[in-house]
């Protein structure tokens, strides 16, 4: 009896190592998603788009020039398609009857939602691609006042796709970027409300080569500012240089340029590079009133000069962390007056440092935090230093 038992359970091993991979799917079956985009149209309707790859394009011997192939090769190496449904799932099951292979989440890159759906909420979206067995959080998270599906058609000079150059953008870090994981995070916090990428099309100059004589204005994909949402709406814009501050209040530093007027000679520009930037907040709490001391260290080297001072001067180099230091502070309080003072929300994770600090005073304001924030004083101080000059103390100059 007990070996007829141990016969069976080895036969059920045998069969379970021997089925295989029931769920598997072959890549010849597959429709591989590089980018996704979400509108929310006028008749209050999901517009579901995808950008998915040509496996012929991809697959070698398409793509002999290589990324920068040009805007002929590049428009075919993608097709962008979308459906329209009362849900993102709705959506996405009309897109399935234009698509005949399963869709493939694992390699997107981007997710685009546009201006309307950002203004109109964003919370259903984000948990339908929670959901997403194969929905990864380091997808990039990005808003445009454009239409969502426009960005994604549009093509790249130096990229093979739309979708893989904004993802390239995002790492190289020339704006405020964030990814879906930390963007989920953020609207479950109630100590800082989101913010995204502002991502748009723009003019970018005539693209050049063979069968490109007709095309005079080719629009690229460029980050523009950020945008900011109070909970899962979207409430205002940031430009370039609003979104630098962002960048400093949120502890986001580096590699960023800073302009300055030189010290010494009226008219003439020294070019700073941030090798290095955080910020250290303080809150106080003290009858009934919060105040926040935030500290900003930078550390900058100079990459360009118009003047002809010696840098080897230490007076010189006071004069310039001086001078940075009043242009990164000026940034700063741009951006504090518009989101604490216009939009009233707290977009720099400050509630958190406040729940860290006074957990007992966190516990009865937490459900008012926005306007908390927007009543708090907030004393600024910036501290740079000058880390290095270039090769040369001075700049090159003519023999006189």
């Amino acid at each position: 009896m007990k070996r007829k038992l141990f016969l069976i359970l080895l036969l059920l091993l045998i069969t379970i190592n021997i089925s295989g991979c029931w769920s598997k799917k072959e890549l010849n079956e597959i429709a591989i998603i590089l980018g996704t985009g979400v509108d929310y149209t006028k008749d209050n309707k999901i517009q579901l788009t995808y950008q998915l790859a040509r496996p012929a394009a991809f697959g070698g011997g398409g793509m002999g020039g290589g990324p920068g192939g040009g805007a002929a090769m590049n428009q075919n190496i993608t097709w962008v398609v979308s459906a329209t449904g009362d849900t993102v799932f709705d959506a996405q099951k009309r897109l399935a009857q234009q698509i005949p292979r399963h869709l493939y989440l694992g390699h997107n890159v981007v997710l685009i939602l546009d201006e309307r759906l950002c203004r109109h909420g964003v919370l259903d979206v984000i948990n339908f691609f929670h959901r997403q067995p194969l929905s990864r959080g380091t997808v990039w998270v990005m808003a445009t006042p454009q239409e969502a599906k426009k960005v994604l058609e549009s093509h790249s000079e130096l990229q093979m796709t739309s979708a893989q150059a904004v993802g390239f953008l995002a790492r190289l870090r020339t704006g405020y970027v964030l990814r879906f994981r930390d963007f989920s995070q953020d609207l479950a916090s109630r100590g800082t409300n989101p913010v995204l990428t502002q991502v748009e099309l723009k003019r970018q100059g005539v693209a050049q080569g063979p069968g490109l004589e007709k095309v005079h204005h080719h629009q690229e994909i460029v980050l523009t500012g950020a945008a900011i949402f109070k909970g899962d709406k979207l409430i205002g814009w940031l430009d370039c240089r609003e979104t630098q501050g962002l960048r400093w209040l949120k502890g986001e530093v580096r590699r960023m340029g800073v302009t300055i007027p030189s010290p010494i000679c009226p008219g003439k520009k020294i070019s700073l590079e941030v090798m290095k930037g955080k910020i250290n907040i303080d809150p106080v709490y003290q009858k009934g009133k919060i105040k926040f001391f935030l500290t900003i260290k930078a550390e900058i080297d100079v990459i360009e000069q118009q003047d002809e001072e010696d840098f080897t001067r230490p007076e010189m180099i006071k004069a310039v962390e001086n001078i940075a230091a009043a242009e990164i502070r000026q940034r700063v309080k741009t951006t504090l007056d518009k989101v604490q003072g216009e939009y009233k929300v707290d977009s720099f994770g400050f509630g958190e440092a406040f729940h860290r600090k006074h957990k007992r005073e966190w516990s009865k304001l937490k459900n008012r935090w926005d306007e908390e924030f927007a009543n708090a004083q907030v004393y600024l101080t910036v501290k740079v230093k000058l880390r290095d000059t270039g090769l040369q103390g001075r700049r090159a100059s003519l023999k006189r």
